[in-house]
């Protein structure tokens, strides 16, 4: 097997493994879909947000985002207001349920990293760690772009 299928392979089963697929609850056991999750732990830290800025760090398109945000007010998580410069444009903030959460997702999701890195022998965790970011920076445009040259 060549390393690009093998990479493919433990990849597609990392994620099925670690529970990215379940619609209906985050990998961590908190019963929200996982974008929802990731939504609100971006607000946490990040503060208010335009749609346009939540759904490029989630990194999906507009009308997804437009749908997660409508969702996420129905379950009183998020407000959204007009944005004072841009009518056309939506501002994204947490409520204080969603504060709430936000802080429970968090905790649940720092518990399942720890417990997964714990798996890991403690001699190989930072190579886990830097392989991961390995592959976000081959992910990023920007960064992809840069490794590709750097390759050649």
């Amino acid at each position: 097997m060549d390393a690009e299928e093998e990479l493919r392979l433990v990849t597609q089963r990392f994620f099925r493994l670690f529970g990215a697929f379940a619609a209906d609850s985050t990998p961590c056991g908190k019963p929200i879909a996982m974008v929802h999750a990731h939504a609100l732990m971006i607000l946490q830290t990040r503060g208010e947000l335009s749609q346009q800025e939540l759904g490029s760090d989630l990194c999906i398109d507009k009308s997804n985002v437009a749908r997660l945000c409508a969702k996420m007010v129905a379950a009183g998580h998020v407000a959204q207001r007009a944005d004072q410069e841009d009518a056309r444009s939506r501002r994204v903030s947490l409520t204080a349920r969603g504060e709430r959460l936000a802080r429970e997702v968090n905790v649940a999701s720092k518990a399942r990293f720890k417990t997964l890195l714990q798996a890991v022998p403690a001699s190989r965790r930072h190579g886990v760690i830097d392989s991961f970011k390995l592959l976000v920076a081959a992910l990023e445009p920007s960064e992809s772009a840069a490794l590709a040259r750097a390759a050649t």
